[in-house]
Order: C-alpha cells, then structure tokens, then sequence
C-alpha cells in the first residue's frame, strides 16, 4: 500500500534532487528515507529516480508519478484543514511563513492583538525568502504566507492587508539626514547598501528607483536587513527600510533619522497568499483585517 509518507519522501527528493538534504526536510535518517523511496517503487513497479554518487535524475514516467503525487498530496492536506473548516474562527492551528523584512517588526504590532482576541489560537511561523515560502504554500507544507508585493505568485490567492513607503537610514549628522525626502539619484550617491538575490525588497528597491541591477553589483549583501542598519548608522552608507520597521529603528537608536523615499509609493504591499482551493480562506481574511487594524492603531500611537 502506497503511503502519504512515501510520497512525501519522493516529493522532497523531486525538489532537493539531493537525498541528504531531502531526508533533513522530511526530519528522518537519509537511510530511511532511501528506504521508502525504494518501496514506493516496488509498489509501483516503476523507477521513480535515477541516482548515483554525483547527481539525482527524474525518470520520464516519474516527472508523471510526482505531478499526481503533488496533487494527491495538497488535495490531502486541504482536506483536513477543510473538515475543520465550520469550526470557530481560528479554532484550528495555522502554519504561516513571514518573510525577513517583514517578521520582526509586523509581529510586535500583531501578535498583542492576536493573543487578545483569539488566546487559543496557535500559530506556527516559518521565516524564509519569498520564493521557498511560496513553494512551502504550493506544494502543501504551510497554510500561508506573508509577503510584500509586487511579485510573481501565479497560481494563488493574495489578500492585502497593508501598503507602506521605503525610507532610508543615515545617523543624525549625515549630510542626507537633513533632507525632507530622497530621490533615487541622490540614493545611488550616498553608498546604498541592498540585501543579496533572493530578497524581494531588494527587487522591490530596484524597481521603485529605476536602478540597473548590473550596475549595482558592489551594493548586494549577504547581511540581515538589522546588521544593514547598524552599517548605515556608522557612517557605512545607507540601505532602504520599510515604513513599519521605523518605530523599532527610532527606540533602538536614538541617533537613526530615516528620511522618507521621494519616489511616489506605495513602494510595496503586504499580503497573505494561499492556494487557490484552500479551505480556510475566512480565517486569512480575519486575520488580515486583525493585522489591518494593528498596523493603523500602531500608526496613530506613533504620530500622538
């Protein structure tokens, strides 16, 4: 009998091409993993996987197996959050990803409400780049995500809760920080500093300024968007933070001004995203109007 679990092991082998790293995701021993991938082929009759030392290669007939295996696979997991479905609101636990530039500083301002309203609710957060936390909502593995938008999400639902501008950081002598705004030419002079590939706020960056992203090679960083603050604020240069990143920014150094982003925003948009059949799509909207109303209560403390 063909198992849940074996598919499972296949579909991370499919994305890892790699059996190690495909038994870590799945959190058992390389040699069970192999194990199950060999039985389900016994199963099948049929040889899922070519591999040897060097390289892990998907046979014809497998590339079908694993297109039927992804869907059995996210239909299952629907199915039980559907039978929950009828339930209280938020009655059932909820696995969410957030990425970087947006976990730190939306949880403060949600969770107080969250725990608030809803005690018993239990909300699982993953923190990864938006395009694994995408795949994670695809194939089944999380029940949504939040990311910043624009960005390429076909084949889901968003939901926006939220839209903010880009200011950037300069310590409180800097010449810029005197500025009532910036522009993108006067930006591409004082050293801006952007996250590494991967990062949707540095494409986001990109685009809102019109820079050329061979032309900024010597910018990317492979530091978190908080050790890019600290090198700003030592006179390092500057890097773009989002607008709900101010409050924090303000209360851990004294000395940071973050001067607003000339160009016309919004400069990006925060929204949960889900697969198009996903049961508790109510769920999503309550909690995107929860985090809706935490962002514009938070928003009217700061400006008191």
């Amino acid at each position: 009998m063909i198992t849940l679990r074996q598919l499972e092991f296949a579909l991370a082998v499919a994305k890892h091409r790699h059996f190690k790293r495909a038994a870590e995701d799945c959190n058992i021993s390389q040699s069970a993993l192999s194990l199950g991938i060999a039985e389900l082929e016994k199963q099948l009759d049929t040889q899922i996987f070519e591999r040897n030392n060097k390289q892990v290669l998907i046979t014809p007939i497998g590339e079908e197996i694993l297109t039927r295996a992804q869907r059995i696979f996210s239909e299952v997991n629907d199915l039980t959050t559907r039978a929950h479905s009828h339930q209280t609101p938020l009655a059932y636990p909820m696995t969410v990803g957030i990425i970087p530039t947006i976990a730190p500083y939306l949880l403060p301002k949600v969770l107080p409400a969250l725990r608030t309203q809803y005690p018993s609710f239990r909300m699982t957060i993953i923190e990864q780049q938006t395009e694994r936390l995408l795949e994670q909502v695809r194939y089944g593995h999380i029940d949504t995500a939040i990311i910043a938008l624009p960005y390429a999400i076909e084949g889901l639902h968003t939901f926006e809760f939220w839209a903010e501008d880009f200011f950037a950081v300069f310590p409180k002598d800097d010449v810029h920080a005197k500025l009532d705004s910036i522009s993108s030419n006067e930006l591409a002079t004082a050293n801006l500093m952007l996250l590494g590939e991967g990062h949707c706020l540095t494409d986001q960056t990109l685009s809102v300024c019109e820079f050329d992203r061979t032309e900024m090679k010597s910018s990317f960083s492979d530091a978190s968007l908080n050790t890019l603050i600290q090198m700003a604020l030592a006179n390092m240069g500057t890097t773009l933070v989002p607008e709900m990143a101010l409050n924090q920014l303000h209360l851990q150094n004294q000395n940071a001004v973050a001067v607003p982003l000339a160009e016309a925003g919004p400069h990006r948009h925060i929204a949960f995203v889900t697969r198009l059949n996903y049961a508790r799509v109510d769920d999503v909207n309550l909690l995107g109007e929860l985090f809706r109303k935490a962002f514009e209560e938070a928003a009217s403390t700061d400006k008191s």
